[in-house]
């Protein structure tokens, strides 16, 4: 239970980051929503720093903030998307989205809910929180993916390996006429076919 200045803290970055929040859906440019974006990670990485979750916090803003957000950001910038013809259709899939909104509100519900009128069933999990006096909250973590759940773990892998490999296949587009490197053919050159010798008669050029 947070007191103190811890609290204040608490609810300082949690104002901040449902503002921020708020604003990537209202902000009318897409530029400003990708940093109100941002600023939404660095709080919520501020609020995983006061739980105690340290690695949480380091992943969101190594990979969200450092490569997802960042990414966000210069292909916003850089093509030139008429977002005006992209939202003119949104209103269609309203119906579907506030399903969506109500299962998931309904599941903070029930899991919230459940902590508080049955707080023993945190006590009864199969890997409880070591004492962060004797095993960082980083190491736990470690020994748990990388031990009980190392199969879930390389199998996500490959899974995001596959998609990555399925999306270049599906946007590469080959060019006529564009000059390729070909590694096996420049190494499987002799100079038979690497050197051309031509005779050249007295006062003529090539």
């Amino acid at each position: 239970m947070l007191t103190g200045l811890a609290a204040a803290f608490f609810y300082l970055f949690a104002f901040i980051m449902i503002a921020s929040a708020f604003m990537v859906i209202a902000a009318r440019n897409p530029v400003h929503s990708v940093l109100f974006l941002i600023l939404a990670f660095f709080n919520a990485a501020a609020l995983f720093l006061l739980a105690g979750a340290e690695f949480l916090a380091l992943i969101l803003l190594v990979v969200y903030v450092g490569a997802v957000a960042v990414l966000f950001l210069f292909v916003v910038m850089m093509l030139d998307v008429d977002f005006a013809e992209l939202k003119s259709g949104a209103l269609q899939y309203a119906p579907i989205g506030a399903l969506v909104g109500i299962i998931l509100a309904a599941e903070l519900i029930v899991v919230l809910g459940g902590s508080v009128f049955a707080p023993q069933l945190g006590q009864a999990t199969a890997q409880p929180i070591p004492d962060m006096a004797t095993r960082t909250n980083t190491a736990a973590l470690g020994d748990i993916l990388y031990t009980n759940y190392v199969f879930f773990f390389q199998i996500a892998g490959l899974v995001l390996l596959v998609a990555m490999i399925g999306a270049i296949v599906l946007t590469l587009r080959h060019k006529e006429g564009v000059k390729r490197q070909s590694v096996p053919a420049q190494v499987a050159r002799t100079p038979a076919t690497a050197i051309e010798v031509k005779q050249v008669e007295t006062g003529k050029g090539i």
